[in-house]
């Protein structure tokens, strides 16, 4: 989530001179602390990239080689992606320039704070509204440890993922509590909302009777992954929010691990969103299978937008729903 926009106003009181990188902007970054014109944003989450192209950023999905003359980092929740994402700000500035780190507590910036002192002389320290801003002056030569770098790894034959991208470190349990349930034969067109790095989709595209699989997926780095785990011709890749995806044709089957957490609260409404999402591109006769943790509500929910709802299994950590009879809204 974007830190409070005091912290960037306290920093920049005016947007800085020369060109600006800023990595993970958020999609409402605070107005006029940066030059859109002498900016350029690394956003890998489709939404958010959007907002911001529609504000006048130039936005890429990683960071582009070349020469920046200031950097800000806003940092992930994720320790090794916000590793990786200081590591390439710092490959394109040049000694003396200002690489700055913004975080919230809850996302390690205070961990951050101290590893980066050990390694480069840090500046003002900016306190405000649960977070800090602070400012590393970029040292002469190779600063940073080489295993900051983002690097991918294979997490399971035939898998690979990236620093950052959801259940980094192998399979999610509630997707392969899934992946055990679905039936044998499957739906011929199926879409998976939000893929990930396609471990779900693999095993969708095991069942028999599927000809065609949609891998929808809002993280950039998360779908290369996908591309990279799944060569097979019967799958179709897209880079958007799941909650508003549409195809042009209904299906007639969905399966999906939808997100809970925005920064570190649960909440039920990102699920809910992809169970109306879900609802909108199936046809009548269509299937839904989900997973979810066990205490949030998504039954009512499904009851809004399907005919008939059932728990077809689970475990005390986990409940897989299935709906079918998808209602048309006006």
């Amino acid at each position: 989530m974007r830190p409070p926009g005091d912290r960037l106003e306290l920093a920049f009181p005016a947007p800085p001179e020369g060109r600006t990188l800023l990595v993970g902007a958020p999609a409402d970054l605070p107005s006029g602390r940066f030059d859109s014109a002498r900016s350029v944003a690394v956003q890998t989450d489709a939404a958010a990239h959007a907002a911001l192209m529609r504000r006048g950023f130039a936005v890429e999905t990683a960071v582009p080689e070349g020469h920046f003359d200031g950097a800000v980092v806003f940092l992930p929740r994720a320790r090794a992606a916000a590793r990786a994402r200081i590591a390439a700000a710092a490959a394109t500035l040049a000694p003396r320039a200002e690489l700055w780190v913004d975080g919230q507590k809850t996302d390690g910036v205070e961990a951050m704070l101290r590893e980066l002192r050990g390694l480069g002389p840090v500046g003002e320290i900016l306190t405000r509204a649960h977070g800090k801003l602070f400012a590393v002056t970029v040292p002469e030569g190779d600063w940073l440890p080489a295993d900051w770098a983002a690097v991918t790894r294979e997490v399971a034959p035939g898998f690979v993922t990236r620093p950052g991208v959801f259940s980094a470190d192998g399979p999610d349990p509630g997707s392969m509590l899934l992946a055990a349930a679905l039936p044998p034969r499957m739906p011929s067109r199926v879409v998976d909302l939000g893929a990930g790095w396609g471990w779900l989709a693999a095993q969708v595209l095991a069942r028999e009777g599927v000809t065609e699989l949609h891998l929808v997926e809002s993280d950039h780095d998360a779908l290369a992954c996908a591309r990279e785990n799944i060569r097979d011709p019967r799958a179709r890749f897209h880079w958007a929010d799941a909650t508003g995806f549409r195809l042009p044709e209904p299906v007639n089957g969905v399966v999906m691990n939808p997100p809970f957490h925005e920064g570190r609260a649960a909440t039920p409404r990102l699920g809910a969103a992809f169970i109306a999402a879900a609802a909108g591109m199936l046809t009548q006769a269509g299937r839904l299978w989900m997973v979810a943790n066990r205490h949030l509500p998504y039954e009512a929910e499904l009851g809004r937008h399907f005919a008939r709802v059932e728990e077809f299994g689970g475990d005390s950590r986990y409940k897989l729903l299935t709906a079918t009879g998808a209602k048309r809204r006006r």
